[in-house]
């Protein structure tokens, strides 16, 4: 595999040291950036992010992200969102009233529901799961190439993606007897809920296939 660029977007929202790390340790250069234009030079880019959705899609839009983060989408580079990074890439989200996302996975960000005996934030490792409409065969050549149940990923969070096209979710996870979005895909647009800079040798392998892509 070559090395490649990647663009780390900070906007900051938190966690940037990690996941730069983490890119760094699999072989790429990485550059840590805070303008839009400097998006377009990479060969992959990635939005990291922790805390509020609305707080993080103003962020952006002070920075003037939005329209280079589009542009970066449109080139049909890959893209990968991590945590509060995957939530934006949908829609809207009903965190703290409604907010607008960036819109190029068509869908909702909503609370977690209570249930007995789980708490909120959901904070632990979980598996992903093939969504209940696909085949196992849905994962090939893909960031969960080589994944299986028995390896758990870090989950940090108290809103989940809901996809509005089924086929846009590549992998889900349960919280109680709720399954939920954990992984999307949607033509060159990648995201996950868990934090895959924290998941170990899981981790490591989804973003290792990634920069396969």
């Amino acid at each position: 595999m070559s090395t490649k660029n990647v663009a780390i977007i900070d906007y900051f929202a938190g966690n940037i040291y990690s996941v730069t790390r983490a890119f760094e340790y699999a072989g790429c250069e990485v550059s840590v950036v805070t303008e839009a234009e400097k998006i377009m030079t990479a060969d992959c880019a990635v939005l990291p992010g922790v805390g509020a959705f609305g707080d993080g899609m103003s962020r952006l839009k002070e920075q003037g992200m939005v329209e280079g983060i589009r542009e970066f989408v449109q080139s049909g580079k890959p893209f990968l969102g991590i945590c509060l990074g995957m939530q934006m890439l949908f829609s809207s989200s009903e965190e703290f009233g409604q907010n607008a996302g960036l819109d190029l996975v068509p869908g909702q960000v909503t609370k977690l529901p209570d249930q007995a005996g789980y708490k909120i934030p959901h904070i632990g490792w979980n598996p992903v799961v093939v969504p209940e409409h696909a085949e196992e065969s849905l994962w090939e050549k893909s960031i969960l190439a080589s994944y299986h149940s028995k390896r758990d990923f870090y989950f940090v969070h108290s809103f989940a993606a809901r996809t509005e096209r089924p086929e846009d979710c590549l992998g889900e996870t349960l919280f109680g007897d709720y399954r939920f979005c954990s992984v999307v895909r949607r033509d060159n647009i990648m995201g996950t809920q868990f934090h895959p800079e924290k998941s170990k040798a899981a981790g490591m392998q989804l973003i290792e296939n990634f920069l396969r892509l």
